[in-house]
């Protein structure tokens, strides 16, 4: 896959834009960055697209920018050398694709049937826009389309909301889901861009799904660590089950027979993707201890965060 779209699937969410007013694309694109997506796909339905992304692309040079409803191969120049890394048209225009992967670049093409994907193979291309996604047949087409072409990725866009969201990223034959629900054009044309910056966050934990699992505490040996686990049990009516390194009352307090990570103990955050979390952790400056991972195949399930808070290590955990 090409690194452009490996940006894109641990993105997750890809907000497409159109803008009529080009003095609102840079406070536009920080809403967005500030609310935990810095990427966007600014279509080429108005004048002002082009401009809109050069200006973007020289004040937040950092930000994924893409060029959405590219239609000729001029447009394609025009958006690349305005600053976008990407392009994604609304049907497959083998002209275009061609003329665009040639030069080594990434473009998601429009695709809604089998006859599409197979002329998207022909031409080299292993991910795919499914659009119109809903109208299109939603996440059941995408699962049966995606059965005979096993190695074709697809990123939906069209009627996707925060409803929705999960249902298209929990496929793993899916990088990304393009919309334009924390983007709306009357918040765009006003210049609401705080609440832009709410909707974006929304977006954002609604894919993560991040929520408590449970809390570690650290005990100095076994014995200590079975004495407490069974007390919260006999107090409060839980169930205790003892594993090699730990011991659970309920499902909520972990007992450690040693002391590990945290002054006090650990915080475990369950979230839908590990590799989402991360990337969208590491965009707020906080990295992971990689050394304590675990993984179920080739799948992390459990990382530490390489930070504390109030003395209690962060462990994220895969749902």
């Amino acid at each position: 896959m090409n690194d452009v779209l490996k940006k894109i699937r641990q993105t997750g969410i890809i907000p497409v834009i159109k803008i009529d007013d080009v003095e609102k694309a840079v406070p536009l694109a920080k809403a967005l960055c500030d609310g935990g997506l810095p990427c966007a796909e600014i279509t080429f339905r108005t004048a002002q697209a082009e401009e809109a992304i050069r200006r973007i692309s020289e004040a937040l040079p950092d930000m994924l920018l893409g060029a959405g409803t590219i239609l000729t191969t001029e447009q394609v120049d025009r958006a690349v050398n305005a600053g976008a890394s990407f392009i994604v048209s609304p049907g497959l225009n083998p002209k275009i694709v061609k003329y665009w992967v040639d030069q080594g670049n990434a473009i998601t093409t429009g695709c809604a049937n089998p006859s599409d994907v197979e002329q998207a193979i022909e031409l080299g291309l292993d991910t795919v826009k499914f659009f119109p996604a809903e109208q299109a047949g939603g996440i059941n087409m995408i699962k049966a389309m995606a059965a005979p072409y096993v190695n074709m990725k697809f990123m939906p866009t069209g009627g996707i909301s925060p409803a929705n969201l999960n249902d298209y990223l929990s496929f793993p034959k899916i990088i990304a889901c393009g919309g334009s629900w924390m983007v709306k054009d009357d918040l765009i044309q006003s210049g609401n861009f705080e609440a832009i910056t709410k909707l974006t966050k929304e977006a954002v934990q609604a894919m993560l799904g991040f929520e408590f699992a449970h809390i570690g505490i650290n005990s100095d040996n076994e014995e200590e660590a079975t004495k407490a686990a069974n007390l919260f049990g006999t107090l409060f009516g839980m169930n205790v089950n003892a594993g090699n390194t730990s011991i659970f009352t309920s499902t909520a307090i972990e007992v450690m027979k040693s002391n590990y990570l945290g002054a006090k103990g650990h915080i475990a955050i369950k979230t839908n993707y590990m590799d989402r979390a991360i990337d969208y952790l590491k965009g707020l400056g906080v990295d992971v201890k990689i050394d304590t991972a675990k993984y179920k195949g080739e799948k992390m399930t459990a990382v530490y965060l390489d930070m504390e808070i109030a003395g209690f290590a962060i462990h994220l955990l895969q749902k």
